[in-house]
């Protein structure tokens, strides 16, 4: 009663179901990987918000790749910022989801080498290529205290660095392109400023990365390892279920054929 396995239908079943078994183990892997990386990136993101302060040129230099180990680490640099040399990042996203653009503002230390300053959040000008209002930077001698992070790119961000745009307005946050345009040496990365606060709120300082929740992917790990290993159960349910229904029409086929003719049946 089982020879129907060997038919068209069933085999195409059954290789379909010998498919999906690996393929849902390894999706449920995939989500698994997606959660350890989550975990241990908010584990790395608490202990370096935890560490103490050091001057910023103790963990970058010119031409330097910050470390994902060294991202959000507490730095601070004394300078005096640039002005002339400010621009505004392209198409970020307040706390509250709106729209705008960072100030970035380089901050020349004393030994003449320049940090980037991402001084935080305001709202971009009407006309997408003007140059925004933009909350004037401290004078003078400054001390300024930032969580480090790495020179942006289009691989790491998603974001395109987009040419031809209007003066003083960038797409990403890369160190490499403003030495070119400041002409002094730059230190990798930049900081994400944290003090001092900013005189009235703006601009609005950019908050600390979450590090509390973990997502979903554990759920949807478990959910991928139940799915395959339902796959095995529903074949089998099937395959008796198409042997029940085998079993009882030929039952019913042997059963209409012993039954007698009705007397007085013409021949």
């Amino acid at each position: 009663m089982y020879r129907f396995l060997l038919s068209r239908q069933w085999v195409i079943l059954t290789l379909l179901a010998l498919v999906l078994i690996p393929v849902m183990i390894e999706l449920g892997f995939w989500q698994f990987h997606r959660h350890e990386r989550r975990v241990a990136q908010n584990t790395l993101i608490a202990d370096n918000l935890a560490t103490k302060p050091v001057p910023v040129e103790e963990l970058t230099s010119p031409g330097h790749a910050v470390p994902r180990s060294d991202y959000w680490r507490h730095v601070t640099a004394t300078g005096t910022f640039d002005t002339a040399h400010e621009v505004v990042v392209r198409r970020r996203v307040s706390s509250d989801e709106r729209v705008g653009v960072h100030v970035l503002t380089p901050l020349v230390l004393k030994d003449g080498k320049v940090v980037l300053v991402n001084r935080g959040w305001i709202e971009a000008a009407d006309d997408q290529r003007a140059y925004p209002k933009v909350p004037p930077a401290p004078r003078g001698e400054v001390t300024v205290t930032g969580r480090l992070m790495a020179d942006e790119t289009t691989g790491a961000s998603g974001i395109k660095d987009l040419k031809g745009l209007p003066d003083r307005q960038v797409m990403l946050i890369s160190s490499a392109q403003q030495t070119l345009l400041i002409g002094r040496p730059v230190l990798g990365g930049y900081l994400e400023q944290t003090a001092p606060e900013p005189a009235g709120g703006s601009p609005e300082p950019i908050p600390d990365p979450d590090h509390d929740s973990i997502g979903s992917h554990m759920a949807y790990a478990v959910q991928w390892w139940l799915f395959s290993s339902g796959v095995p159960v529903g074949w089998v349910i099937l395959v008796r279920r198409e042997k029940r229904d085998r079993e009882a029409a030929a039952g019913e086929a042997e059963a209409s054929e012993g039954t007698p003719e009705p007397a007085g049946a013409t021949a």
